[in-house]
């Protein structure tokens, strides 16, 4: 296996770059957002934006470096992998944050540049770089959750648009977008081949969107109806039949990306377990945290998430970013999806019954929002593909376990 400086080296950065990067941080980023979490990174609703997070997203974006290693022409900034990290690196060094975010980021940017056409990608890539429009992933449906390739949504071929009619579950954000990557049926006697991959734009005529509440009290989920919605051929993705190929390829960029941090951001963001622990259990002589077993289950969980972040770093690296991500993700998604419960669950502890208020005097603002995380984090194992289908995905394709008839 190469050495992270074997494969830095063709592409390694300079101390000119680091300077010139700090320098445009430090010329760039508003003081008021120092430490500040990046709003559009989540689904929970549109983003009042105050001048200042206005003026750093539009410079990040004019920059290209909210999509750092996609290419110049579509928006991005054409860094190497090594360049990309080490802006990341100066990012957290001045406190700063990617405002850049969103699916349209995370899963449907890398796919198109992959397989859409040079018009598709001149067309929507430039405005998911500048973080202009929302989109959603219109994937799940009532009876096609685990088994996607069961979906029912047909698209109907009309010359020279489609006519689609059907309904989408777990539509993240659906209320909020503005554009949505789906897969739909363009053929009824193929199941996995029968499959294609259509954009559709929300505000069509007869797309009606209906939010789930969840128990967490968040409401970023939807289901989403097509009645009769026609959709130009131009937007679709591949050719007809192939949206299975691009469906799942999508799905690895997404794990990708929620192993990586993603979702999971909200999860760790403010004061880390440790400090938590001192705060509601006390220190001893030492300065440690006073119990000594809830000190060793943190320090536990601080080593396995400094561990995990080492080795998305490597998977990284071994990729060389010009393999995209492979099935490996799948054990990158568990072992986050495990990771970031375990922080929700050790902060309920610590905080106790103080972690578990829901409204009302006697709590903070941070320990409401605690009940809130950790219930949100009940969704992390299934959202993205359940662990048991990432089980599934890691015993076929990377430990090569068929199925016996």
């Amino acid at each position: 296996m190469a050495t992270t400086a074997e494969l830095d080296a063709p592409t390694r950065p300079t101390d000119a770059f680091r300077e010139e990067v700090r320098g445009w941080i430090a010329e760039n980023f508003p003081a008021s957002l120092k430490n500040a979490g990046n709003a559009m990174a989540t689904i929970e609703g549109p983003v009042d934006e105050s001048a200042d997070e206005k003026a750093w997203r539009e410079a990040m974006g004019k920059k290209g470096w909210g999509v750092p290693t996609w290419p110049k022409q579509y928006g991005g900034g054409g860094l190497s992998p090594a360049e990309a990290r080490v802006l990341n690196d100066e990012l957290g060094r001045a406190g700063a944050y990617n405002p850049i975010g969103g699916m349209g980021v995370m899963m449907f940017g890398p796919t198109l540049l992959e397989f859409g056409t040079e018009e598709q990608k001149q067309k929507y890539i430039p405005d998911i770089a500048m973080s202009n429009i929302r989109w959603c992933q219109g994937y799940s449906e009532p009876g096609a959750g685990s088994d996607l390739a069961s979906l029912q949504t047909f698209a109907e071929d009309k010359g020279d648009h489609y006519v689609v009619n059907g309904q989408k579950t777990w539509t993240s954000g659906g209320q909020w977008a503005d554009k949505c990557f789906a897969l739909v049926r363009t053929d009824k006697t193929q199941k996995h081949a029968g499959i294609s991959f259509l954009l559709i734009d929300m505000d069509s005529d007869g797309v009606d969107v209906k939010p789930i509440n969840l128990i967490s009290g968040f409401s970023p989920f939807c289901e989403t109806f097509f009645t009769d919605v026609k959709v130009p051929k131009e937007n679709l993705v591949g050719q007809e039949g192939q949206g299975w190929s691009i469906g799942t390829r999508l799905l690895q960029h997404e794990r990708n990306s929620l192993s990586g941090g993603g979702s999971s951001a909200r999860m760790n963001a403010g004061e880390g377990v440790a400090d938590i622990a001192k705060k509601y259990r006390g220190t001893d002589d030492k300065g440690g945290i006073a119990d000594a077993d809830l000190r060793t289950r943190i320090i536990k969980h601080e080593m396995d998430k400094r561990a995990f972040a080492l080795t998305l770093r490597r998977a990284a690296l071994d990729a060389k970013s010009n393999q995209g991500p492979s099935a490996a993700t799948s054990i990158m998604k568990n072992v986050g999806a495990r990771i970031t419960q375990d922080r929700a669950e050790l902060g309920v502890e610590i905080m106790g019954m103080n972690g578990l208020g829901w409204e009302g005097e006697g709590f903070s603002p941070e320990e409401l929002n605690q009940t809130r995380v950790w219930l949100w984090g009940k969704a992390v194992s299934i959202y993205g593909g359940s662990t048991e289908i990432q089980n599934n995905v890691i015993a076929k394709r990377i430990l090569g376990m068929l199925d016996h008839q």
